[in-house]
């Protein structure tokens, strides 16, 4: 089932700033939605970088009905003056180095360069905007517009603005992003990590407790949440799971029956200290893992068993 949709009539040229793997998959996407993209990375490899990454991705999108009648990832725009990249840009896609003090002078500098009605969309894995946009002249059109990795695939963008974020800017993201087949979700107010992120940071918390406990190796521990509740999540989140535990009588029930079993699992949760020694554990776990696979082979693996997931679900 195709997944193209048509974007935003107003924005027609998206401007991505930082490569990486999180700034070609953004491009990867946009180009296959018909939009124009300039990207804008000062590194020395990153045009080519960026467009071996985008080309990669192209596959995938084309399998997942995702690539518009007409759309090339050849038509990628790189340009590594920042100035240049922004002109006519009708919405900036900012996907610089996780450092508060160096994305609140890139966000100042971008804000002096652009039109006052353009759209700045931040990937922050976990800063707070409110913070990023002090020293912006429209600190109202700077919002947190966080994928998940790959964004290309993930269909989850974290929506958040800052404490001078306009509410409009943050509907008008909101419906970009939906435009071109994102799934985005609204937070209400500020927290560092945002929403996923913590979830997942909590997730290997415990994970990590585990192993320094010798409770399992760090293989084992991995395919107890892959062959189990991974499974469940794919399809629904905690809340929902454990409505459906309760049977008929849902998460009332499940709460009248468990609650005070899961209350002393949460009571006994650790906190592991992450000394060199247990760094090096998971750091052995993993390789032991991986196996001989490469990261390029388990990657590569990854996005072939995301497609055939995301080719079920949207059935």
């Amino acid at each position: 089932m195709s997944r193209t949709a048509t974007p935003a009539p107003s924005i027609r040229r998206v401007a991505i700033v930082g490569a990486g793997t999180i700034g070609a998959s953004w491009a990867a996407l946009f180009l296959a939605h018909g939009l124009s993209v300039v990207v804008s990375d000062p590194a020395p490899d990153a045009e080519a970088q960026t467009r071996a990454r985008v080309q990669a991705a192209w596959p995938v999108l084309k399998e997942l009905g995702r690539v518009a009648k007409g759309a090339s990832f050849e038509a990628l725009v790189f340009e590594p003056d920042l100035a240049r990249a922004l002109v006519d840009a009708d919405f900036v896609q900012e996907n610089a180095p996780e450092r508060e003090d160096f994305k609140i002078d890139l966000f100042a500098r971008m804000d002096a360069l652009l039109p006052a009605h353009v759209i700045v969309a931040s990937s922050s894995s976990g800063l707070i905007m409110s913070r990023l946009q002090a020293r912006c002249q429209h600190p109202e059109r700077f919002v947190i517009g966080h994928p998940f990795n790959p964004p290309h695939l993930i269909p989850l963008v974290e929506v958040v603005g800052g404490d001078k974020t306009s509410s409009e800017v943050i509907d008008q993201s909101i419906a970009f992003y939906k435009a071109i087949g994102k799934y985005p979700i609204r937070l209400n107010k500020e927290v560092p990590g945002h929403i996923a992120n913590r979830l997942q940071a909590a997730l290997w918390r415990e994970a990590i407790h585990l192993a320094a406990e010798n409770v399992a190796s760090v293989a084992d521990i991995d395919a107890a949440v892959s062959q189990g509740p991974g499974l469940r999540w794919a399809l629904f989140g905690p809340h929902m799971t454990f409505n459906l535990g309760g049977g008929a009588g849902g998460l009332a029930n499940f709460m009248d029956h468990l609650l005070g079993p899961v209350q002393t699992w949460w009571d006994d949760l650790g906190a592991p200290e992450m000394t060199e020694e247990l760094q090096r554990k998971l750091i052995e776990g993993v390789a032991a893992e991986a196996g001989q696979r490469s990261i390029a082979d388990i990657v590569h693996a990854r996005d072939a068993q995301l497609t055939a997931l995301i080719k079920v679900l949207h059935r």
